[in-house]
């Protein structure tokens, strides 16, 4: 019996669905189609099935039922536990690109003013000369420091809230790399649903698009790690094992993932198993070669 949105054809009779655009959108997402069989239907069909008069009410209803459908998707969207999540840490992101741009410009504003701070400036991390400018500044210099160190005391505060989230959100993912690296994992696939459909081989990379590309245009060496490369696991492994920490990290991430997406909740075998293969590969252990450990 072919169903449409605006009712059911069956023995030649169609027999019409009454209700509201949201009811109608509804029905919609309910209504499973074989594509072999299916044919599109007209607003002649409609007609005949008496839910509209003619082509403009079937347009109309139509455009209503659609703008219907749109809604209760973003709306469904927004819904998702991962939805705040997302925000959060792409406000981090942002404000971590301020503090920096900030710092620096802040670093040059002193240089004109101290010329022979030149030298010092280099070799002073950005907090620590921040904080001094601020300490010691004056004017519209030293507010403009105290403003970067009020939004770095905000950012540190974001920072904890969005690894507290994660650990709620991806309770696996969390506890193979941390909650602030499977934020900004999720971030960058786009959300929860999205990370848990890639490959293990795109969430090893995900992150280092431009060396990705690089290495495409210029055939130089591929990479090995993107935004997993932050996880202590995979940048204090030796170089000669840090692909293949990276390859098995990004396998049980994978899992992981489609573990928190579909049941949201800690699996602690897997978690157990996946930790020691981990360990094992950041220990060389399984290889055959000296060069079994690049991807």
């Amino acid at each position: 019996m072919p169903s449409y949105w605006f009712g059911d054809i069956e023995d030649g009779r169609c027999i019409p669905f009454t209700g509201d655009p949201p009811a109608i959108a509804g029905r919609v997402r309910s209504i499973h189609t074989d594509m072999d069989t299916f044919v599109p239907p007209d607003w002649k069909a409609a007609v005949r099935c008496g839910a509209c008069k003619d082509r403009g009410e079937y347009l109309s209803r139509l455009r209503e039922v659609c703008f219907a459908a749109a809604e209760r998707g973003i709306r469904d969207q927004y819904a998702g536990k991962d939805a705040e999540l997302l925000q959060m840490v792409r406000t981090l992101d942002g404000m971590d690109e301020a503090i920096n741009l900030l710092s620096g410009r802040v670093a040059e504003w002193h240089q004109i003013l101290h010329p022979a701070f030149s030298r010092k400036y280099r070799r002073t991390p950005a907090h620590v000369l921040v904080k001094g400018i601020s300490r010691n500044g004056r004017g519209a210099l030293g507010k403009v420091a105290a403003q970067i160190e009020e939004l770095a005391a905000a950012r540190t505060e974001l920072a904890k809230e969005v690894s507290a989230r994660a650990n709620r959100v991806m309770p696996n993912t969390s506890a193979l790399i941390g909650g602030l690296v499977a934020a900004r994992l999720m971030s960058r696939a786009g959300g929860l649903l999205p990370l848990s459909r890639l490959p293990a081989s795109a969430i090893q990379v995900l992150g280092a698009r431009t060396a990705l590309f690089a290495h495409l245009r210029t055939q130089s060496p591929s990479p090995k790690h993107g935004i997993i490369f932050q996880h202590r696991r995979v940048h204090n492994a030796s170089r000669q094992l840090r692909g293949r920490v990276a390859r098995v990290l990004a396998g049980k991430l994978a899992i992981a993932a489609r573990i928190d997406y579909f049941r949201g909740v800690a699996a602690p075998e897997f978690l157990e198993s996946a930790q020691a293969s981990i360990d094992a590969a950041g220990k060389g252990a399984g290889a055959t070669s000296a060069g079994e450990g690049e991807p």
